[in-house]
């Protein structure tokens, strides 16, 4: 009998582990399955809470959770992927947000073509049939790429290409290019659907850049040096982007030009030190000739204001130097500085 009160003891021991599903509540708890949430709308045990808080809490989180467990297990199922999942209702709870609840996605180009011409996704397989490796190797994914190497562990050269031309090296160069490409092509579905420009910077590819998208490009490139592109060189018959938006483009260009210029520093230097050092009064051409005319003006006046000498026959009227204007009588001198004869007086 102590062997089977033991095992009867023991027994009854696990059961205690595992609690029943069932749950009994004073007030029924109101569960929104489309949320996962439950809200429990009893009172708490005062005396229980202050005598074992983590336990009492722990063990009414596990009923509660066993309510929205329960209630999930009623609901439809189905099965997607070898997978048995449950189709949620619409919830009932309204919670709040902070921004309105974001819409469709819109349509890429491919996906907007396809449902103009009616084409539909056919669903791939996990697993192919390779006869070359003889066995089953998968569609896409990780592997996928360990199995193109056991099966292409040699690629045969062109005849029309070079026999040193790495193929395995070319391969990966074109897998990146289409990768690249396709980035380019999501990055302009965003775009599209965001209903904004593209931008004119970036380089596209030879077959989908314009030629002021190319020229834009290589002024942004040279531009985005330490100098701001002070020291690159130029193509001859070269042209710069012009246009509105390229100089928002050019890293740096709204701020003021740098002091570095292509003269050597030593040069510059000197330069400076000679125009502080051999520093001169500069000089007014205008006016230093207006000096000069007005000093050569007074000269010829006054030569032609000398007496003439005795001895010399005068040749009537005629004979008389041409002076300045004659002056009013007993007022001003035909020479300004000089003393000089009266004015004859007039009758």
């Amino acid at each position: 009998m102590d062997v089977v009160k033991a095992v009867l003891e023991k027994h009854q021991n696990e059961l205690d582990k595992y609690k029943p599903i069932t749950v009994e509540k004073h007030l029924e708890c109101r569960l929104d399955v489309g949320t996962l949430l439950i809200t429990d709308p009893n009172d708490l045990e005062d005396r229980q809470l202050a005598n074992d808080k983590e336990e009492y809490l722990a063990a009414l989180t596990r009923d509660n959770t066993q309510l929205l467990v329960n209630a999930i297990w009623e609901l439809p199922t189905e099965r997607v992927d070898e997978s048995i999942v449950a189709k949620l209702p619409e919830p009932t709870t309204v919670l709040p947000r902070l921004r309105k609840p974001p819409g469709p996605r819109p349509l890429t180009k491919w996906e907007q073509f396809a449902k103009e011409k009616g084409i539909t996704k056919k669903k791939k397989d996990k697993k192919t049939y390779d006869d070359v490796l003889d066995k089953w190797v998968p569609t896409y994914g990780f592997k996928r790429a360990e199995a193109e190497k056991d099966k292409e562990w040699v690629l045969e050269v062109p005849q029309n290409a070079d026999p040193n031309t790495d193929m395995f090296q070319k391969k990966i160069d074109l897998r990146n290019e289409k990768v690249a490409k396709n980035e380019i092509q999501r990055m302009k579905n965003i775009v599209r659907a965001k209903k904004m420009d593209v931008p004119r910077s970036g380089y596209l590819g030879p077959e989908a850049a314009s030629s002021n998208q190319l020229l834009t490009a290589v002024t942004v490139a040279k531009s985005s040096t330490a100098s701001v592109g002070k020291f690159q060189s130029k193509l001859p018959k070269e042209k710069e982007a012009r246009g509105l938006g390229v100089k928002e483009l050019i890293p740096g260009g709204k701020r003021k030009a740098s002091h570095i210029s292509a003269q050597p520093e030593r040069e510059a230097n000197l330069d400076l030190i000679k125009s502080v050092l051999n520093k001169k009064p500069k000089l007014d051409v205008e006016k230093a000739i207006q000096l000069q005319k007005q000093d050569e003006r007074l000269e010829r006046e006054a030569e032609g204001n000398k007496p003439a000498k005795k001895g010399k026959k005068g040749g009537g009227k005629g004979s008389r130097k041409a002076v300045g204007k004659k002056p009013k009588g007993h007022q001003g001198q035909r020479a300004p500085g000089k003393k000089g004869q009266a004015g004859r007086k007039r009758r």
